[in-house]
């Protein structure tokens, strides 16, 4: 039996077409090379784009000047800076009257160049001032009025710039004083443009009375010109003019000419107008403003919906700064008149759903909703300054409803602006923040990672700034508000794992390591913690799995339970430091670099120090060589005599990886890293000068700590007496537990004003105390400190310092950076808050030894 052709069967027609499209593609591409083919240069042509090698730079540059092709040209104007750098005499002797000639029949891509080299070469201050102005001003002046706009804008960019530097007789000899002519009505409507950007330049170049004498007559021409086009570019100068000639001269020209030019018949004039006059409102006195302003921004507002919708966009962009600007002269009721206006443009196109289904009007229609959404946008951008507007103490009964709409806006673009500025909404509101819980809820679960991705920016401050209020106003509307807000969290992050947007994934998991502070542990623990373990194995984006792995430390950092601490210490080992992906196995020491940042030494040496020295043995070379590189952190973890043994075993997998390592990149980097191992010293027990800042930080992290671990012994022993205990046990037992949370709180602000410093003073004693170096001893300190313990609870409960579980989550532990962790047993570098407060001389004398 013969095989039938492709395309015999119904089946096969797939096949037939997919391969004949196959073949037509590789038609297309022959039909395409062959174009390219006679493109190619022919030896004649190569022949006269060589040039002598022998040839100077600058001789080259002015060979290909004089007989070269436009692109060569183009080449050497381009590399115009790097010749002034080099030899800027010759340059300038030889080839910059070169470019001066080219440029008179040059095209646009090389006028471009020139005009880009030229403002580059004043940048760089290849020359002085006066030798750029005899020599490059002439050429920017010539070819300023180029036929083509693009041109003579990048001319005008580099005029603009050049004015600034140059002094002020050249400016007034070779600028202003040909402006005259150039402003004329006479000149091209090109050339009147150029000249009312240039005054606006120059009126600040001088004094008022020289502008009052040689610019102002100029400026008011302009302003009064034929062309609409000249009459809304000088208007827009008109703010730079004021700012030169002061707020007298301003109320007596300046102000009559906007106002004539809010009246013009041109719409971009009176737009022009209108803008100016809200950036020039604080040059304005009280009377200019009531009398003048005022009338003028009320029609304006009038005329934005009745007759002229074109300045809609910029008045709802300027109308917080309008308002404020303002303030000082509504009367109540014009003041609720322009907060109903900003009502009216913050829902604006939201009601009007007709016309969409009439077809001869749907591209207008389409327009207008466009134009509509800009306004609401704009709207949500002046948001917060409406509230300053209103003040914030009416926000719930004057703008909260527009506040719920902005942020449920259908569009896109309005809600980004509103999770953009949620953070100064939420400022500006103090102790009512927790007023807009809900919607900051909505935005965390909005459909667009857009929206997420703006609102995560200022997270970590916008959940402080609303359980620190929320703690002001009491702690039933902090406690009431996390049920919602856990779950919006969860549903935001897992949102952003499943798009193709790593960065805002990567740049979530980095703002979630705030909530230590915001929530419970146990919240955390249950609902975070094994979602970054997870991530962490999971994921295939590297930025991602490094910022679940810091994230999820921080959270091991502050997690209060110890079996909960063990159970996820054994996960990494397991997991990750013992995975059988070597991916794993990298990041599990990614994840021990972090713990190093983190944690105090003597938790490391604890728990991970032997781990990472098993991947040693690792089969993987990628796996030993980032193990390598890491050593000489590892081994700034030690302590002698204390970690004698550990620093044996670091010692003797070195040598195992000298002698049996066959991998020769493996190879070369243990020797690098033995060389630089051998010029380390490890720290002692005892304090050293030159290692003081580094063992003191990590002394208070360790003390951290131990502290923190006996407020969890005093937790159990509250659980264990909740039933038996009287109210005399009850009062003992709330007296230890505060004295305990103080102790904590007095270390971790010492840790985070002291430490950090550069310039420590060192203590007489290196004593382990938790208050000042001043003090050698606890009986030393102020009384104040010293009867703490004391004290009943009703007056350690009027302390500036919450006592609370949760405040001391949110503030004590804040600013450390630290949590409770077990220590090794060996390393007792200081004893607990009660033998502290007791004084008694045997640690004392252990102190003094030290």
């Amino acid at each position: 039996a013969t095989v039938p052709p492709p395309g015999a069967g119904g089946e096969a027609a797939p096949g037939h077409s997919s391969l004949f499209g196959y073949i037509e593609d590789l038609q297309e591409l022959t039909i395409i090379e062959r174009p390219v083919r006679r493109s190619l240069k022919t030896p004649e042509e190569i022949e006269r784009l060589t040039v002598d090698e022998e040839l100077s730079d600058i001789e080259r540059a002015v060979y290909l000047l004089s007989s070269g092709q436009d692109i060569q040209g183009t080449s050497v104007v381009a590399n115009l800076p790097v010749l002034m750098r080099q030899n800027p005499a010759e340059t300038l002797r030889r080839v910059l009257p070169k470019i001066r000639e080219v440029l008179h029949v040059a095209g646009v891509e090389m006028q471009l160049t020139a005009a880009v080299s030229f403002l580059t070469v004043l940048q760089e201050e290849s020359v002085s001032i006066h030798t750029y102005s005899h020599s490059f001003l002439h050429i920017i002046l010539q070819n300023l009025e180029h036929r083509d706009a693009g041109v003579s804008n990048a001319w005008l960019e580099t005029l603009l710039a050049v004015i600034e530097a140059l002094p002020k007789e050249t400016v007034r000899h070779e600028i202003l004083n040909p402006l005259v002519s150039k402003a004329q009505l006479s000149q091209t409507l090109q050339s009147r443009l150029v000249s009312c950007k240039i005054m606006g330049k120059v009126a600040n170049k001088f004094e008022a009375h020289i502008v009052k004498r040689e610019v102002l007559p100029l400026v008011k021409s302009l302003c009064q010109d034929v062309e609409y086009e000249v009459r809304a570019c000088m208007c827009r100068q008109l703010e730079h003019v004021a700012r030169g000639i002061g707020t007298e001269l301003t109320k007596t020209v300046v102000l009559p000419e906007l106002v004539e030019l809010a009246r013009d018949e041109g719409s971009s004039v009176r737009l022009a107008a209108f803008e100016t006059l809200v950036n020039l409102l604080d040059m304005f006195d009280a009377d200019d403003r009531s009398q003048t302003v005022l009338p003028l921004v009320k029609s304006f507002c009038e005329k934005s919906f009745k007759t002229d919708e074109s300045i809609l966009v910029s008045l709802s962009f300027h109308l917080g700064k309008l308002c404020n600007g303002l303030y000082g002269i509504f009367t109540p009721e014009q003041h609720l008149r322009f907060l109903e206006f900003y009502k009216k443009l913050s829902t604006l196109g939201l009601q009007q759903e007709n016309g969409h289904n009439d077809n001869q009007l749907h591209l207008q229609t389409l327009e207008q909703e466009k134009k509509y959404i800009s306004v609401r946008k704009n709207c949500a951008y002046n948001f917060p300054a409406m509230i300053v507007f209103v003040d914030p103490k009416n926000f719930h009964l004057e703008l909260y409803s527009i506040f719920f709409c902005l942020c449920h806006d259908p569009e896109v673009p309005v809600r980004y602006t509103m999770a953009i500025s949620f953070f100064e909404v939420a400022k500006l509101l103090n102790s009512d923040v927790y007023t807009i819980h809900k919607e900051l809820v909505t935005l965390l679960q909005d459909e667009s990672l857009e929206v997420l991705d703006a609102l995560v920016g200022h997270l970590p401050e916008i959940l402080e700034l609303m359980t620190n209020r929320g703690e002001n106003n009491g702690s039933e509307s902090k406690l009431l508000s996390i049920p919602d807000l856990i779950p919006a969290l969860t549903t935001a992050e897992q949102r952003a794992a499943t798009s193709l947007k790593w960065r805002t994934h990567e740049k979530l998991l980095q703002k979630y390591a705030c909530l230590p502070h915001i929530i419970s542990s146990d919240q955390i623990y249950y609902r975070f913690l094994h979602r970054m373990l997870t991530i962490i194995l999971t994921n295939n984006v590297l930025p991602v799995q490094k910022a679940a792995a810091r994230t999820l430390c921080v959270y091991l950092r502050y997690n209060r339970k110890q079996e909960q601490r063990h159970e996820v210490i054994q996960k990494l080992i397991a997991q990750l430091g013992q995975g059988k992906s070597y991916w794993n196995r990298l990041r599990f020491l990614d994840t021990c670099e972090f713990i190093m940042e983190l944690f105090s030494k003597s938790f490391f040496c604890k728990y991970f120090f032997l781990p990472v020295l098993e991947l040693t043995h690792d089969p993987v070379a990628n796996v030993r060589m980032k193990l390598c590189c890491l050593l000489p952190k590892v081994k700034s973890t030690l302590k002698i005599p204390t970690d004698k043994h550990l620093l044996q075993q670091l010692e003797l997998c070195i040598r195992k990886l000298l002698c049996q390592e066959k991998d020769k990149d493996v190879l070369t980097i243990v020797k690098r890293t033995v060389l630089e191992l051998d010029r380390m010293e490890i720290s002692v027990d005892a304090f050293q000068k030159r290692f003081y800042e580094n063992d003191l930080l990590d002394q208070e992290k360790e003390r951290q700590e131990h502290l923190l671990l006996e407020m969890e012994q005093l937790e159990k022993e509250k659980q264990k007496n909740e039933g038996r205990s009287t109210n005399i046990n009850d009062k003992m037992f709330e007296k230890k537990r505060k004295f305990v949370y103080l102790c904590t709180f007095l270390c971790m602000l010492y840790s985070s004003t002291k430490v950090v410093e550069k310039g420590l003073v060192r203590s007489q004693s290196f004593s382990t105390q938790v208050l000042h170096p001043k003090y050698s001893n606890i009986d030393k300190c102020p009384k104040y400190l010293y009867n703490l313990h004391c004290l009943p609870p009703s007056s350690l409960s009027k302390l500036p310092l919450c006592v609370s579980d949760d405040s001391f989550r949110t503030h004590a532990v804040g600013n450390s950076g630290s949590a409770a962790f077990p220590s090794s047993s060996s390393r007792n570098l200081f004893n607990s808050a009660d033998q502290k407060s007791n004084g008694n001389k045997e640690s004392q004398t252990r102190r003094m030894s030290m």
